[in-house]
């Protein structure tokens, strides 16, 4: 059994104050939340933690819970989501998560498992940076946000973005329950 889901007792949530359980990765959680504010510059308010997305698929429903979502002036701009292990792997639902939580584009996806960073264009799907220093600073967001206009999702594509989303968060998550996880 993995040290994931081991809690050991309770920590209080930097950007939000609330208690939450203190698990190995609520630990990493707070070192990207601290990050985030002390070296990339975004203010706590701008920063929503454990966003629920809900998702319905062939009438089967589930929740996938998105680590980060910054908004600057209420407009989005990133989704980060993190994930133990490879990141390379978590690519593709870090970015339908982009494509669904909003009704536009986030801008940015990042996905981390708080050592490596994966930097993504949302709209292209191409990786921009590599590791956490290449991670977005306020400044740049701000200017970023600026030059680009609100790009909403289709019906279709988030559609698309929900069964992908689904199969590789969702059904996966399941399987674990039903499985892999059971003492």
């Amino acid at each position: 059994m993995g040290t994931s889901h081991l809690i050991m007792g309770a920590t209080t949530d930097y950007i939000t104050g609330d208690t939450v359980p203190d698990t190995h990765d609520e630990r990493i959680i707070q070192n990207i939340s601290r990050f985030l504010v002390e070296e990339k510059h975004f203010l706590k308010n701008e920063i929503s933690t454990r966003e629920k997305l809900a998702l319905t698929v062939d009438g089967k429903h589930g929740t996938v819970t998105v680590n980060f979502v910054i908004r600057i002036s209420g407009r989005p701009f990133a989704v980060i989501m993190y994930g133990p292990g490879s990141i390379v792997t978590r690519q593709r639902p870090t970015l339908a998560a982009a494509r669904l939580i909003d009704p536009n584009i986030v801008p940015v996806s990042v996905i981390t498992n708080g050592d490596d960073a994966l930097v993504m264009d949302t709209v292209s799907g191409q990786v921009i940076g590599k590791g956490l220093d290449r991670m977005p600073h306020r400044d740049d967001a701000i200017l970023k946000l600026a030059d680009i206009p609100p790009a909403p999702v289709s019906m279709e594509r988030r559609e698309k973005e929900q069964r992908i989303l689904f199969a590789m968060e969702v059904l996966t998550e399941q399987e674990c329950i039903d499985f892999t996880c059971k003492s």
